[in-house]
Formats: structure tokens, sequence, C-alpha cells
């Protein structure tokens, strides 16, 4: 297929209540979508990055140029037919994950259009419906979390997840478990402590969380291997796990017994297969990671979700959890018993309303057939 024309598309989506971690505060959330058009039909992508360089050193700005300069040239310049071509074709382009990963999602979300088959579909899953999971920003004390809980408990949700850092910890966890204390229960800590911070983060094993998330720093595996000798809650990486290549690493050391796999982290959608093959392979659990994604991301999340390595919960839940504006029809939402059902229709299964996806559009900009505004 030729790519006829590429529009990147920057959206504000005000959030229904802000959402803190370790690293940041959010009110809205910025995103960068990417379209790719052909043959009369859209392929839609998400980049994940955010507007400063906190989680990731990738912002919105940076893999807008990246995708400008660099990876759309060498789209333009081909006729792709399958999408598991597109990673040797920016092979040459170091880095930037997240930029690739946008692309690659509007790439695959038009081909399996172009096929009539859903995008789950294309990459193997196997399931009709995933588990929700919730992710809980920090809030100003352990009761409020507990209240910003309730309403997912009741809805079904499979698994809680509370956000943590030194000195909001060990309490808004104990308060999570005496409350709930049937729920899967999870803290992420987003690389906020250090190797010497391990007594404190025992005290965790109290509370029978399913895992504690990258409690060290973003880049490390080897002090998370050390780590893992001291609890006995098992650990899950986050940052550190930036490819096949990481995981691999990971388990040789030792440093998780359980993986999430962010498809912006990793660089799309083909190598979070690949991790997902390999974890499974090899006995270990992965869920599917979110970065505050507008309805477009969580669509490609909800699809490789689907595949049948990832037996966790993830950060899977209803755009109306974040956002009181839903870009899509049918709406994402968790049913009554607590699961997202995988979308069965063609690319990512949902149709973009043009007027609200107008009405939250800062920037927009055509390459190949059109003028930025």
């Amino acid at each position: 297929m030729k790519i006829e024309r590429v529009r990147l598309r920057v959206v504000e989506i005000p959030l229904r209540f802000a959402f803190e971690t370790s690293f940041g505060r959010w009110t809205d959330r910025r995103g960068l979508l990417v379209e790719l058009h052909a043959r009369g039909l859209t392929g839609y992508g998400e980049v994940t990055a955010h507007d400063a360089p906190l989680f990731s050193y990738e912002t919105i700005d940076t893999a807008r140029d990246v995708i400008r300069s660099f990876i759309v040239p060498l789209l333009l310049r081909h006729d792709l037919t399958d999408a598991e071509a597109f990673g040797p074709l920016i092979g040459s382009v170091r880095g930037h994950p997240m930029a690739k990963a946008g692309v690659e999602g509007a790439l695959r979300d038009l081909l399996a259009k172009e096929r009539g088959e859903s995008l789950a579909a294309q990459i193997g899953g196997t399931r009709s419906h995933v588990d929700s999971g919730v992710s809980l920003g920090i809030e100003p004390d352990p009761a409020g979390l507990v209240s910003r809980a309730r309403p997912f408990a009741d809805a079904g949700y499979k698994r809680i997840k509370a956000k943590i850092r030194p000195g909001w910890d060990v309490e808004p966890v104990k308060a999570l478990r005496e409350t709930f204390p049937s729920i899967s229960l999870a803290a992420d800590a987003n690389a906020a402590y250090l190797l010497s911070d391990a007594s404190q983060l025992e005290e965790l094993d109290a509370f029978d969380l399913a895992m504690i998330e990258q409690p060290l720093a973003w880049d490390d595996l080897v002090d998370h291997a050390e780590l893992a000798k001291r609890l006995r809650t098992p650990l899950c990486l986050d940052e550190s796990l930036t490819g096949l290549s990481a995981a691999r690493a990971a388990a040789s050391l030792g440093s998780g017994a359980v993986f999430n796999i962010k498809l912006g982290r990793v660089g799309g959608m083909s190598e979070a297969v690949s991790i997902h093959n390999f974890a499974r392979d090899n006995g270990i659990p992965v869920w599917c990671g979110g970065m505050l994604e507008t309805c477009v991301g969580r669509l490609h999340n909800i699809a490789l979700a689907s595949l049948p390595g990832f037996t966790m919960p993830g950060d899977l839940s209803g755009t109306d959890r974040y956002f009181e504006i839903d870009l899509v029809e049918p709406a994402i939402r968790v049913g009554d018993d607590g699961t997202l059902a995988v979308p069965s229709g063609p690319g990512i299964g949902a149709d973009i309303i043009p007027e609200l996806l107008e009405r939250v559009t800062v920037y927009r900009e055509d390459l190949a057939g059109g003028a930025s505004a």
C-alpha cells in the first residue's frame, strides 16, 4: 500500500481530575496522533510521549520532528503491504521508540482496515475480552486514595494500582489493602527509590501485593536483581524494559518476575509481540501498561492485551476513567464483569468522531499533500 498523506495532530483533552505520579502532575492530556491516509482509508496511531522528558527522553515535540524529518520520508518512498516490514524499513533511525510506535500503530490500523480484519486478529490475539485495571495517582492523604479507588472496585475492576514514592508508600498501600482485602493490588514507584531504600520497600511485603513496579532507576537492571532477592513481593519492570534485548537481560539477571509491556516504550507492536512471545516461552507473566492514552492508544493497548500471554490485568480502563470526551464510537467502557471487549471490527474496531476530534485538536500538520495549520 502506498501512503498518500500523513497527518500529525496534537490534541488536548482535559482530565476528569488531576493525576499525579512521582515525577509529575497532569490536569489535561496533550497527545500526538498519527494519521496515515491511503485508498480512501485512514489509519490511526498514537505517540505516547508527554510534553516534558520525565518518563522518557522523548517529548511530543521531539517525536513530531523525528516523524516529520526521518520516518515519514522513508515511509513515503515504499509500498508496504505487511506491517512487519516497517521495522526493517526504519532500522537506520536509532532510538525514539514512541515516535516509531505511533507510526507503526497507524500503519497497522490502515492495513487491517484494508483487509477487513481487526488489529487483534492481525497480531494473533485470542481473547474476546481483557481484564480491566485502574492506575491511581498520588492523593493528599490515604483516605482520599481509598475514596478515589472505591468506584472502580465497585465497578468490578480486576486490579488497583497505586502510585508510590518515598514518604507516600506504606500508609496508602495499607489503607487500600484494609479497605479492599481481596482485590489484586499493586504499587508503582516510577523509579523513585534507591537500593538503599530496600528496608522501606520490604515493609510492603505485608500487604500481599501482586507486584511492586519499577522501584529503582529507569535504566537499571542490576540493582533490581539485587532488590528482588530481598523482597517477597514480585518486582515488575516498566521503564527498564526497553525492548526484547532488555527483556532477555532482565530474565537472565532475575531483575523482574513480571513484565509491563508498553507499546510506546518498546517501539511498537512488533517489538511488543516479540517480548510477549519471549516472556510466554519463559514463564514470565506480562500485562499491558498505560500512558494516559486517548481512545486511539487505548484501542491499540486492548488489541495487544488480547494475546494469550497477557495473564494479569493491565492499565486498561474505560476512556471515562480519565476523560469526559470519548473520541470514538462505540465508546470504550468496562462491562459489568470488569472486562473490556476486544473490538472485532476492522483495524482498531471503532470509528473516530470527526467533530469531536476537531474540537480537541490544537495543531495539525499534513505531510505529502498538504500544509501545516
